[in-house]
């Protein structure tokens, strides 16, 4: 048992770092069906109010936005008040968000509804990263990845009974239950979040440039490294957006959608059987990318696995019109995509420190919705020229942002850090709270708090 184990352990068990890691998963897992599980209302939504489908999607784009771009306040209320009062607002925001879609008989309801929903999934999805980079200075990509994956993978629990429910009990019954189901089982689980309390400690040596000094989000955002690691990320969840928010789309056009496939048993129509494959392969890479990331560092990973997530893009457009063909590259473009969610948190909080790790990878985490913005650009090459168009864009676009992540990235963040990790360097920090004492220069490790 390691030492901030062993110092949690003192109190009640929850309150150690790696209970307070599954409590932040299993809290994402719980509001994954959000975002994952939309796609399953869009038809019954269309056939009962007849709106159009680009008009319920709308909804989804105004989720997304608020979403992210909301994360960067969350995360300062979580540095500033902790992880459990956020959670808890968040928790009732996303329950109240399916509860009235459950009752929307309007567009507006529905909009307003998506912002509800998108303030719940911003709460607690930066909460529980930004916690688990603090409780784990020592392994933050594990600790980031294991937490989006419950983003991740939690949908693929939900996504044939909610599919099932749909079917037999009609979309507004499955709305409610589900969102009150959710919402009350976060709000419980927020009870038990604990803020980690930083304590100095000489910071622990490794392989990889790693920051002795903590940045505010304002102080970061005047970086040219930070932007550099945004216009990567916005890259690299452009071109995976673009792919798999067309995945329906794609399936339905290239006449696969209801093609009956048999699993252990089970008879599945291809679409509903994909998807759920995906999102495992969407939770599965996460800590899994972030694992690696810990050991051979970020930049050579993201190297790795952006070009295969062009070449899987790639794969899908020559070989997808074969139903397996289909089923296997949709999930290799799920396995190399995810990872963004672990290694970019991992990245930054490795770059700029960990007393303001959730405000800051908050702010990073906005190249999601700005990446979200250049989605509807799928459509527009579609209609250009085809899906070949769309896939051969997204896996230009991210094998490009993986050769500049190895040569371009790694280079420009490891000289910064080395440059602020000098004692001058410390002290030059113009405006920093630390800046003028040897502080600054110590890394934070996380002991238990009372909270």
């Amino acid at each position: 048992m390691d030492n901030i184990t062993q110092q949690s352990s003192a109190g009640m068990f929850w309150r150690n770092r790696w209970w307070q890691l599954v409590i932040g998963m299993v809290c994402m897992a719980l509001v994954a069906n959000l975002q994952y599980a939309w796609t399953l209302f869009v038809a019954p939504m269309h056939a009962r109010h007849h709106w159009s489908e680009a008009s319920i999607q709308l909804a989804f784009s105004i989720f997304i936005l608020t979403e992210t771009w909301l994360v960067p306040f969350e995360g300062w209320l979580v540095d500033r008040f902790g992880p459990r009062p956020v959670v808890a607002g968040g928790a009732i925001c996303a329950g109240l968000s399916w509860v009235l879609n459950s009752y929307a008989t309007t567009l507006g309801m529905l909009y307003f509804a998506a912002v509800i929903g998108g303030i719940g999934a911003g709460g607690v999805y930066g909460t529980c990263v930004g916690n688990a980079l603090k409780w784990f200075p020592d392994r933050r990509g594990l600790a980031a990845g294991l937490t989006a994956a419950g983003f991740g993978a939690g949908a693929a629990l939900t996504v044939i009974p909610i599919a099932n429910m749909i079917n037999s009990r009609g979309f507004e019954h499955t709305f409610f239950f589900f969102g009150i189901v959710q919402g009350v089982s976060i709000l419980l689980l927020a009870l038990l979040l604990v803020r980690p309390v930083l304590r100095q400690q000489a910071a622990r040596k490794t392989k990889f440039a790693v920051s002795k000094v903590d940045f505010t989000s304002r102080q970061m955002i005047r970086t040219p490294v930070f932007w550099v690691m945004y216009a990567s990320f916005v890259a690299v969840a452009a071109g995976g957006l673009m792919a798999t928010a067309q995945i329906g789309p794609i399936a339905k056009d290239w006449g696969l959608a209801r093609i009956p496939m048999s699993v252990f048993g089970a008879t599945l129509p291809l679409l509903t059987l994909t998807l759920s494959i995906d999102n495992i392969f969407n939770g599965l890479t996460r800590p899994l990318c972030g694992f690696i990331s810990d050991k051979i560092g970020r930049e050579n990973t993201m190297f790795v696995i952006f070009i295969g997530e062009g070449l899987a893009l790639l794969g899908m457009m020559q070989f997808g019109t074969n139903p397996y063909a289909f089923m296997v590259f949709a999930a290799l473009i799920f396995l190399f995509w995810g990872e963004i969610f672990s290694i970019f948190p991992a990245t930054c909080a490795d770059t700029f420190g960990s007393k303001y790790a959730a405000a800051n990878a908050g702010t990073l985490y906005t190249a999601k919705g700005t990446a979200s913005l250049l989605v509807p650009i799928a459509s527009v090459l579609a209609a250009t020229g085809g899906w070949n168009l769309v896939f051969i864009v997204s896996a230009v676009i991210t094998i490009a942002a993986g050769i500049s992540a190895k040569f371009i990235l790694e280079p420009m963040r490891t000289r910064w850090i080395d440059s602020h990790n000098e004692p001058q360097g410390a002290l030059a920090v113009a405006g920093h709270p630390h800046g003028t004492g040897s502080a600054s220069r110590m890394s934070h490790w996380p002991e238990q708090s009372g909270e």
